[in-house]
């Protein structure tokens, strides 16, 4: 990004194009200021990660993201991943950039953000993220399919 204070990292399009470029499977739907990453493309959830550019699904504005330029991604991890997170970050401002934190509301359904990560950030924590979430939503997938219908 080039928006002064902000950290030079991908922007919500790159990330989206690195999310379809990893998972091709990946079903996107786009609402209410947000972008949905699911593997279901008829439901288009559950979701594994989304990109946020608004605060208006918030409780209050904790990531005030009305700031031009700033988005949030959240991530579905494992419960582990959440408990990780929450314990390194027990002071974290969650309006503050390239910081993991615990969803400002989610994080109970063991969802983690992040605001406007940088390169090294994306490359390094982002993306292994993803493929947790990716690859647990996948595996639920798998299971349900192969259980016996009703």
């Amino acid at each position: 990004m080039t928006t002064e204070g902000l950290p030079t990292g991908p922007d919500p399009v790159a990330i989206r194009e690195a999310i379809l470029t990893r998972w091709p499977e990946t079903d996107v739907a786009e609402a209410m200021g947000a972008v949905f990453f699911s593997l279901d493309p008829e439901r288009h959830f559950p979701n594994f990660a989304t990109i946020v550019t608004t605060d208006e699904h918030d409780e209050g504005a904790p990531s005030d993201l009305a700031r031009p330029g700033v988005f949030r991604v959240n991530i579905g991890v494992g419960r582990a991943t959440v408990e990780r997170v929450a314990a390194s970050s027990a002071a974290h401002e969650p309006a503050a950039f390239d910081r993991l934190f615990p969803h400002p509301v989610y994080a109970k359904q063991l969802w983690v953000s992040i605001l406007n990560p940088s390169d090294e950030t994306f490359r390094d924590v982002v993306v292994p993220l993803l493929t947790e979430a990716h690859d647990r939503l996948a595996a639920a997938r798998s299971r349900h399919a192969a259980e016996p219908a009703d």
